[in-house]
C-alpha cells in the first residue's frame, strides 16, 4: 500500500481512491480538494474536469487543465477548510507545491466549493495579496531581472512570466 499524495498520511486506497472512482464519496469540501491535488498528482484529467461546477465549462479548457496537472506536484498542505453561508458551500485554503526548472513554487488558493444535488464541486478561488515591494516604486525605476520572482505573484521567474 502506498500513502496518498495528498500528504493526509493515509494510504491512497483509503484516501481519495474512493473518491476517484465515485465522486459522491467526498462529503465535505477538503475531501474534494485532496481528491482533486492528488488527481494532479495522478494525472486523472478526467476526475478535475468533472469535479468542476458546470458553470466554469471545464470541458471546453480540457487541454488547459492538462498541461497544467502535467506537472511535477511535490507536495499539499491544508491551511484551513471553513463553513459557507449555508451547508451547500465551503472554503478550503491550501498551499500546493511543485517543481519547475529545478525550483520549487507554492500555489496558495481559498478555493470555494459548492455542492449541487448531493456532489460537492470546485466552483472558483482567490490568490493572497503578496505585496511586491518593487510595485510601490516609480515604473521608471522598476529593475526586473529575468531570473527575480514575477512581480505580478504567480510565484515563476519574470522570463517564464510577464517577461
Amino acid at each position: 500500500m502506498s500513502l496518498c499524495p495528498c500528504d493526509s498520511q493515509q494510504n491512497y486506497a483509503d484516501c481519495c481512491e474512493p473518491i476517484h472512482l465515485n465522486h459522491a464519496a467526498a462529503t465535505i469540501p477538503e475531501q474534494l480538494m485532496r481528491a482533486r491535488y492528488c488527481a494532479h498528482v495522478k494525472g486523472l484529467v478526467d476526475f478535475v474536469v468533472n469535479t468542476y461546477h458546470s458553470s466554469c465549462q471545464a470541458e471546453s479548457q480540457r487541454k488547459e487543465i492538462a498541461e497544467s496537472i502535467d506537472s511535477d506536484w511535490c507536495g499539499l498542505e491544508v491551511v484551513q477548510s471553513e463553513a459557507g453561508k449555508d451547508s451547500n458551500e465551503g472554503y478550503v485554503t491550501f498551499k500546493a507545491f511543485f517543481n519547475q526548472d529545478g525550483q520549487q513554487y507554492c500555489l496558495e488558493e481559498r478555493s470555494r466549493f459548492v455542492r449541487e444535488n448531493g456532489l460537492w464541486f470546485y466552483i472558483d478561488g482567490t490568490f493572497p495579496q503578496v505585496e511586491d515591494e518593487r510595485l510601490s516604486q516609480p515604473i521608471q525605476q522598476l529593475k526586473v531581472g529575468r531570473n527575480d520572482p514575477c512581480i505580478c505573484g504567480s510565484g515563476k521567474k519574470f522570463k517564464k512570466c510577464c517577461g
